[in-house]
């Protein structure tokens, strides 16, 4: 029996911004890979020479493995990692999808581990998680606390118990995009995918993965002012407008009376 043929079809999507220093190896690992049928990579509107590393690694690799399909694709305009991967979902043709940064902080290594769930078919979506266990190079403590607090606030409202809702490791049977539409354009894509898994009552998997992290002299883009758009996100797409409305009502009543009690 082909190996291969124990796992569901795999496709990886590959949003990236700015990355002509890994993106090359990136898809190498990705295409080394036996899980593998198709890679998506979606530039969004790169300044640098990310397009032209694509374009030539994919020429290498094609003569290698001939059954390997890639597509690519690149925004007219700069539009966000959200905007990307809506734009790669759409193009992906296999039964699963996992997404991948296009730098080198996560390991296509682990998407066996991550596929063994819903190839069982135990899960519908399984996340990689950095905090329960495996190789992690050792950083920021605030950025670290960040996204502890981040994923605290989102399983209040979500009602699940992940340990790293922003990880990049998000692997999914391709069909659960049909449940739900995703409109984050930046990087609120990760407390909304998480809110409309958990409304949508999906088999959801946490998994250890290893993480190896860079600096901003490395490359790194995210900020604290996407830590803060993730709590907008997270309040917006797990509350209705109703339940929003009310919750405005009891914050500013107990701001009131905080206000009042400190009151000579």
């Amino acid at each position: 029996m082909n190996k291969r043929r124990l796992y569901p079809s795999l496709t990886v999507v590959i949003p990236l911004f700015n990355e002509e220093h890994t993106i090359g190896t990136i898809l190498k690992t990705v295409a080394n890979s036996e899980l593998v049928n198709e890679i998506v990579i979606i530039d969004d509107c790169s300044t640098d020479n990310s397009k032209e590393v694509i374009k030539k690694t994919i020429g290498i690799i094609s003569k290698e493995k001939t059954n390997l399909k890639f597509q690519f694709s690149d925004n007219e305009k700069n539009k966000g990692k959200g905007a990307s991967l809506r734009k790669g979902f759409k193009l992906a043709n296999s039964e699963v999808v996992v997404i991948q940064d296009a730098d080198l902080e996560y390991n296509p290594d682990e998407y066996k581990r991550l596929i063994q769930p819903i190839a069982d078919g135990r899960a519908d979506v399984v996340y990689g998680s950095r905090f329960i266990g495996g190789t992690h190079r050792v950083l920021y403590f605030w950025h670290y606390l960040g996204n502890k607090m981040l994923t605290l606030l989102s399983n209040m409202f979500s009602n699940l118990n992940l340990t790293d809702m922003e990880t990049c490791y998000k692997m999914f049977r391709v069909e659960i995009l049909n449940l739900f539409e995703l409109k984050s354009n930046r990087f609120g894509f990760e407390p909304e995918f998480t809110a409309k898994i958990a409304k949508a009552k999906l088999r959801i998997y946490e998994l250890p993965i290893s993480y190896y992290g860079r600096t901003y002299n490395d490359g790194k883009k995210i900020t604290w002012k996407d830590g803060i758009a993730a709590i907008y996100h997270i309040i917006k797409y797990n509350l209705s407008v109703k339940s929003f409305i009310i919750l405005l009502i009891i914050f500013a009543c107990f701001i009131f009376i905080i206000l009042r009690s400190f009151q000579v």
